[in-house]
């Protein structure tokens, strides 16, 4: 199996060779190994999922599903009254998922049941955290280096604090990557807020930090926008890409579901200090 990359840095693509192809008739192995060598696999033209339960079973062949409150598939569409940012259109920073988790998933296994229409916005976008320390200049990296993030997030679903360095080892490779929550800037109009604090900054260069990674992060060369077609299904490296939305057009039919796949072993969450679970439990 083959695919050719749709950015020049990391991605790969896979399209279907005649119509009808199903998504589950693909060796999982291979695409495993390609989701790792290039941080990012899409799955285009091919008959995917009738519901839920079907895409469930599917990402079963790729390792131990990631299981919520609510079960194995988050279903992500805008909400008529959100109280969480994630049900909202407005635009979603970069992030990593399962930073307020007892494990942080390996994949995220992504389906679009419903892709916008290609002026209502809604991409999600990728950074490749180990090609922005790559291109990094000595003195850049250096700065990055010294600072740890601390996040303090309250959802339905859990009531968390994380800790983590913003440059840290790949669990698996131990290459050098990012991780990161993007500060929302305080006049934005965002549902729920995650709490942020870095600390290891010198004095006077926190805009300096946060300006400069943030313009890493984004760099053409760094980060893809994956504008969604109805039944693609995307495969994210969670454990060396950062993530996020754009906004898109209120009540335009985006509808993502999304499924967490853990790695082998599953890895217990090294940033967890406080939570995990929800409110009250």
């Amino acid at each position: 199996m083959s695919g050719r990359p749709p950015l020049a840095s990391f991605g790969v693509l896979v399209e279907a060779r005649s119509p009808g192809q199903r998504v589950q008739d693909l060796p999982v192995e291979e695409l495993r190994r390609l989701a790792r060598a290039h941080h990012l696999l899409l799955l285009r033209g091919f008959e995917t999922f009738a519901d839920a339960e079907e895409l469930t079973s599917y990402c079963e062949r790729w390792g131990g599903i990631g299981m919520w409150p609510f079960g194995a598939v988050l279903e992500l569409v805008e909400h008529e009254a959100p109280d969480d940012h994630i049900f909202d259109h407005r635009y979603v920073p970069l992030h990593w998922d399962g930073m307020y988790r007892p494990q942080v998933p390996e994949f995220q296994l992504f389906h679009c049941v419903s892709a916008p229409g290609e002026e209502q916005g809604g991409g999600t976008v990728f950074s490749d955290t180990s090609a922005v320390l790559r291109d990094a200049p000595p003195d850049v990296r250096e700065l990055w280096e010294r600072v740890s993030g601390t996040y303090r997030r309250t959802t339905e679903f859990y009531d968390s604090v994380a800790v983590s360095p913003v440059v840290t080892a790949h669990p698996d490779t131990g290459e050098p990557v990012i991780r990161y929550n993007e500060p929302v800037a305080v006049d934005e109009e965002f549902i729920n807020h995650p709490d942020l604090e870095f600390t290891g900054i010198p004095e006077g260069r926190a805009a300096e930090f946060h300006d400069g990674l943030r313009r890493a992060l984004r760099a053409p060369e760094h980060l893809y926008t994956h504008r969604w077609r109805t039944g693609d299904l995307v495969v994210a490296d969670n454990y060396t890409l950062l993530h996020g939305r754009e906004a898109f057009t209120s009540r335009a039919p985006r509808h993502l579901r999304r499924v967490h796949v853990l790695g082998e072993p599953p890895l217990e969450n090294p940033a967890l200090r406080a939570g995990g679970q929800p409110p009250g439990a």
